[in-house]
């Protein structure tokens, strides 16, 4: 089940488009990715470091199309991560920019180059037997330094796909602009679903701060756009509002919930100017998408989740392990689906694991169903945040800073989009020392994160942290 391989049929259409005016259509797409994939070993694991360019896309495509497994580098990757990640699974294939950075401890052997982006292979001589259902490794949108990856399957791939293109009516005449990363679940999912019905993607790395991006957002008529939260609050800053843009059809929002006042500012702005706005709900667990507010119901159902994707199921359960069949009741957030991933990676020999879900992901979050049927987050069951569409583990990030920084007791806490670390040590130069190795650790931007000197951590007689008294000291 791999729709890669039956795309062909759109070979005149135009597939990619870049801001440097590049076209390729599908047939030469499709060729270009053979290519550079048909002299590699198969079944074997390669680590392709992304950038919204046709060099990342055809290497993607040509991996999947050709039985190879893509391992997701965001190029902007700590190098201390990258390395963790690069000797535990022992890649057998690396391709990426020419000149990347974190390649000089890795000494790899050049054989082959595809426009501005180089194929090595690597020095390790052992090889993973892979299980016959895996297609791709992602990261956890985690940024906290975990080897952790998601084992996505073919089926995985192309049922969230289809599902997206169907309660999206994609079609052919459909030009996204790049505005995630394609080695996030999202940014990923945006890029299978359009290709998946023959339309054309708009590929750039320029951000929306950028003249650039605009120019070429109307150039080429862009149609739809992809954000997190802070992507919206972005626009916001950037009077989107009073933009014109006539070819804009779509937008979607996903990595996080957006506050109440933002959803309500761009529903309104696509009510009134014939323009959809779609809330999406998701998790790298379940490949990308498992809920969406429809566009007709943005104002009616604000702060919602919206109902499952087409093919799936929520449903709430309780303490107890039964399931919540009274409306308004909170219960953790249960989905099953055929987008449901294998399972977890945190070694190398896990890559041989057969599908450990069954089709059933707990997705770690509280939540409650109107009588209408539409789901609303309410909580997290355990300690994550999503800051900018990246998932951070709080006991992780807290674990990394006392490893750091042995002096110093910390506690992390905080809301998305804010992450607050309180020590107790009553100086500067530690706190800045704190924030600065987040950022660096993370590659977040340093607003995600507040350092707070407090008297003392508030503790339990076990010694254990009472993270509901240190939300006094929230912002």
């Amino acid at each position: 089940m791999n729709f890669y391989r039956d795309i062909d049929k759109y070979k005149d259409n135009i597939a990619v488009i870049t801001d440097r005016k590049e076209r390729l259509t599908y047939k030469e797409l499709l060729s270009d990715s053979d290519v550079l994939m048909n002299n590699l070993e198969k079944r074997t694991v390669l680590f392709l470091v992304c950038r919204n360019c046709i060099e990342s896309i055809c290497a993607y495509i040509g991996a999947l199309r050709n039985g190879i497994v893509p391992v997701m580098i965001n190029e902007e990757m700590n190098r201390e991560l990258f390395y963790n990640l690069y000797n535990i699974y022992k890649p057998a294939y690396l391709y990426g920019p020419e000149n990347w950075n974190n390649l000089e401890q890795s000494n790899p052997e050049r054989i082959g180059k595809y426009r501005e982006f180089v194929m090595y292979r690597t020095g390790f001589k052992e090889r993973h037997k892979l299980n016959d259902k895996l297609a791709l490794l992602l990261t956890t949108s985690g940024s906290t330094g975990s080897p952790k990856l998601v084992r996505q399957s073919y089926v995985n791939i192309v049922s969230n796909a289809r599902a997206i293109a169907e309660y999206l009516e994609l079609n052919e005449g459909e030009r996204p602009i790049t505005t995630l990363p394609m080695n996030y679940t999202y940014g990923l999912s945006i890029i299978n679903s359009h290709l998946l019905v023959g339309a054309a993607i708009l590929l750039t790395d320029y951000t929306l701060l950028n003249r650039e991006f605009w120019n070429f957002f109307k150039e080429e008529g862009a149609t739809s756009f992809g954000g997190v939260p802070y992507t919206y609050e972005i626009l916001k800053k950037l009077r989107f509002f009073r933009m014109e843009l006539p070819s804009l059809k779509t937008m979607t929002q996903a990595g996080g919930k957006l506050s109440p006042e933002l959803h309500k500012e761009f529903a309104r702005y696509a009510e009134e100017n014939n323009k959809r706005f779609v809330v999406m709900y998701g998790q790298t667990e379940a490949t990308a998408r498992m809920a969406y507010l429809p566009w007709n119901k943005s104002i009616e159902k604000c702060g919602s989740m919206g109902i499952a994707i087409p093919g799936g199921k929520l449903w709430l359960r309780d303490e107890e392990g039964n399931a919540v069949t009274e409306s308004d009741v909170i219960g953790e957030l249960i989905y099953e689906g055929e987008n449901v991933t294998l399972g977890y990676a945190e070694t190398a020999e896990d890559l041989e694991k057969d599908d450990e879900r069954g089709g059933v992901l707990e997705t770690g979050d509280m939540a409650k169903c109107d009588s209408d049927g539409y789901f609303y987050i309410v909580g997290r069951k355990k300690r994550f945040l999503k800051i900018f569409g990246n998932r951070v583990n709080l006991d992780e990030a807290e674990r990394m800073i006392k490893e750091e920084f042995t002096e110093l007791d910390c506690a992390c806490a905080g809301l998305d989009d804010k992450l607050y670390v309180f020590v107790t040590i009553q100086e500067d130069r530690i706190i800045q020392d704190v924030k600065r190795f987040l950022v660096q650790k993370t590659g977040l931007n340093p607003t995600a994160f507040s350092v707070k000197a407090i008297d003392k951590l508030p503790k339990n007689e076990a010694g254990k942290t009472l993270y509901k008294n240190l939300e006094m000291f929230y912002d």
